[in-house]
């Protein structure tokens, strides 16, 4: 099982699973992050912190604490 926090930039890769509960799986799911739907992830900051994506057409950028919390395959 692998999160999205551990995705390489240039891959795209699909939701299967959201972690968390409360405002914050809310938040991400605002984002239009949902199970089945395609990510990806455009950069990386030399930290890790933030990731970049596109997910439905739009780019965003997330929290490393965030991506950690979307499984993905």
């Amino acid at each position: 099982m692998s999160t999205l926090k551990d995705i390489k930039s240039g891959q795209t890769v699909k939701v299967i699973k959201l972690n968390g509960e409360g405002p914050v799986k809310r938040r991400i799911m605002d984002m239009g992050i949902t199970k089945g739907v395609e990510v990806l992830v455009r950069k990386v900051a030399p930290l890790g912190d933030p990731i970049e994506i596109n997910v439905r057409g739009y780019e965003l950028s997330l929290r490393k604490a965030d991506a950690e919390m979307i499984e993905v395959e």
